[in-house]
């Protein structure tokens, strides 16, 4: 019996990278989600066009007014049956009560060693720190900004010569490997 893959929204505020390569995951026969719907919060973003291209539903939602905009997205996901969110550069706080209501599974990417370098500008405070490692989590979104529970991780050593864009490339990289591996790990158990 093939099992029913689950229906996933991504949200996304910029260039979509990690969208991108999370439908191409998706694509695959042993993939375990079918991406439904993506939501946005920047109707510029890059990413967008991934989404029409892959004739995917797209949504934008304003979260100048937050609680608005949470609710609208709850209603949506609820319409389209959607159990997993995946968060790939999603540039907005979801709110304790968002979590709460949302009947499935958040998870995010952060591109460093969590709980090491929360939020904004990794690299470069991993840089000027002058760490000898960095990398990048998948974790559950709790309320705490990026203080769920780690489901996957992936080391990197930092290189002399690095700069915050050379470690940022190192970094999607494996980002783009360990996203569907986290994924996949995490519905195995269901």
């Amino acid at each position: 019996m093939v099992k029913e893959k689950l229906g996933t929204a991504v949200f996304i505020s910029g260039r979509g990278s990690n969208f991108k390569n999370l439908i191409n995951f998706s694509k695959k026969k042993n993939s375990p989600i079918v991406i439904k719907l993506l939501i946005s919060n920047n109707k510029y973003a890059k990413g967008i066009s991934y989404a029409l291209n892959n004739k995917i539903k797209k949504k934008n939602f304003d979260f100048k007014n937050s609680k608005k905009a949470e609710k609208l997205a709850l209603d949506i996901l609820k319409k389209n049956k959607i159990k997993l969110i995946c968060l790939a550069g999603f540039m907005k706080i979801l709110s304790k009560n968002f979590i709460k209501k949302f009947k499935g599974k958040i998870i995010n990417i952060h591109p460093s060693l969590l709980p090491k370098y929360k939020g904004l500008n990794t690299h470069a405070r991993v840089l000027m720190n002058n760490e000898k490692f960095s990398g990048c989590t998948v974790h559950f979104v709790n309320s705490k900004l990026d203080s769920g529970q780690i489901i996957l991780q992936k080391k990197i050593k930092i290189k002399k010569r690095d700069t915050i864009r050379s470690l940022e490339r190192k970094i999607l990289k494996e980002e783009y490997k360990i996203y569907p591996k986290a994924i996949t790990k995490i519905l195995s158990k269901n």
